[in-house]
């Protein structure tokens, strides 16, 4: 549930006429309202129930609104305090806000002024909720969509997102590694969007041939191409009024990346085979791990279309920046698939705990749940030891994939990649390093999850 944009305001004046005036206009607004006409009454009324906002004259009867401010502050720590008098100075402007007032407003006001500057309050708070709640359902969710941190980068990661979600026109560009979360963040800010009750739609744009994605993502007419039997809606179309996610968006052909910019430009599109151009309302997010940047020197993306796509970038930190988070998530994984297997809660040995947070994940968090959840399946003890995780997270020395042990071609090139993606900053890097060029190594390391 969303928080409503309805504001509990308390009114402090000793002055009936302006309680009575501003209590009509902000309960015509649709608001809350109590009053006080002294500090004592307004600090009982604030013991009573929070306010999330406060309007508060300068001079009351026995005291004067600024003595009020700290008490009243301490009572409701979240209210937002408008100081309101007929004496307006700047001193005492610069005075109450240094003292925690949120406003100041000269009387005398109109209702045009006091709807303003309530609107304005009434969507902070509205964003504020929204945001705590996009935290709150990313830590109740499964594992298979676990954003939960204890990190300050991710913290950061997660309060820019739902900032974000609000702007519902706005294109995002979601960067980080596989298994970070890319996806997964994707869905709550649609969640947390005003399109939130119109569809999701993902796109995974490494998976099909040009012709495939465009009739994918625009639809055809019947007799557009061979297999084209009748005529069908696309994707975006499938999306009108919600949000298109377009995974791996540094894979998309360079022939479709100019459709895309089009529609990105004027929310207009032709289905394949078909002259008619049709329209949807559609915002865009994309996710990449490649760095497009490169992908633009080197003529693989237009540099056009990655300004189009980049008005905000989020990057998620990977697994191993975030180390405090290894343990809890670890924690959270063999709850949940303890819980979902009918077994009884295992723990981890000191040395299995170790060897967390000492690997690589080059999988990330993905990672990290198959190897908790591969664990409480097969192994047959209540203490979780190493040797109950895949031998490819086994540290450097006996047990792990060496030159000269008893290892295939393929684990000895395996572990080699896995160690260099772990210490990169991108694909492009550790490609480089590897000798080899990107999409060769993304070929290698999806075969490697299968």
């Amino acid at each position: 549930m969303w928080y409503l944009a309805v504001v509990r305001i308390l009114i402090v004046d000793d002055e009936k006429n302006i309680r009575t005036t501003l209590r009509a206009c902000l309960e015509g607004l649709g608001h809350d309202v109590d009053e006080a006409a002294h500090a004592e009454s307004a600090l009982a009324a604030a013991r009573r129930q929070p306010f999330d906002a406060a309007f508060l004259d300068l001079r009351l009867a026995h005291s004067t609104g600024l003595d009020l401010l700290a008490p009243l502050l301490a009572e409701n720590p979240g209210c937002d305090v408008i100081m309101i008098t007929a004496y307006a100075t700047f001193d005492t402007a610069v005075e109450a806000v240094r003292r925690g007032a949120r406003d100041y407003l000269p009387k005398p006001f109109t209702p045009a002024q006091i709807e303003h500057l309530v609107q304005r309050l009434s969507e902070q708070k509205t964003l504020h909720h929204r945001v705590r709640d996009l935290e709150s359902r990313l830590q109740d969710l499964s594992p298979d969509v676990d954003l939960e941190t204890r990190s300050p980068r991710m913290k950061a990661v997660i309060d820019t997102a739902g900032r974000a979600s609000q702007a519902g026109e706005t294109t995002l560009l979601l960067r980080g590694e596989n298994g970070t979360g890319k996806g997964v963040l994707a869905r709550m800010i649609h969640a947390a969007s005003p399109r939130a009750a119109k569809p999701f739609v993902v796109v995974n744009c490494p998976t099909l041939s040009e012709e495939l994605l465009t009739s994918e993502l625009f639809g055809h007419v019947q007799g557009a191409f061979t297999g084209a039997i009748r005529d069908r809606a696309g994707l975006v179309e499938s999306a009108d009024g919600g949000t298109l996610f377009l995974d791996e968006i540094g894979e998309l052909p360079v022939a479709l990346q100019s459709k895309l910019l089009r529609f990105l430009q004027e929310k207009t599109y032709e289905r394949v085979g078909e002259s008619r151009s049709r329209r949807a309302d559609v915002r865009i997010v994309t996710a990449t791990n490649r760095d497009l940047a490169e992908a633009v020197r080197s003529g693989r993306f237009r540099e056009d279309l990655l300004f189009r796509l980049n008005v905000i970038e989020i990057t998620l930190p990977p697994l191993r920046g975030r180390s405090e988070d290894i343990l809890p998530l670890a924690q959270r994984f063999l709850e949940f698939f303890a819980r979902s297997s009918g077994r009884p809660l295992p723990e981890l040995s000191p040395a299995s705990k170790d060897l967390l947070l000492h690997y690589g994940w080059p999988g990330n968090v993905r990672e990290l749940r198959n190897a908790i959840e591969r664990a409480v399946i097969l192994w047959p003890a209540a203490l979780i030891e190493p040797a109950a995780f895949p031998e490819r997270m086994a540290p450097a020395g006996p047990g792990g994939a060496r030159l000269g042990g008893d290892f295939t071609v393929d684990d000895i090139e395996r572990e080699h990649i896995e160690r260099v993606v772990a210490r990169t900053a991108n694909l492009e890097a550790a490609a480089k390093i590897l000798g080899i060029d990107a999409s060769t190594l993304w070929r290698k390391r999806k075969k490697y999850e299968r």
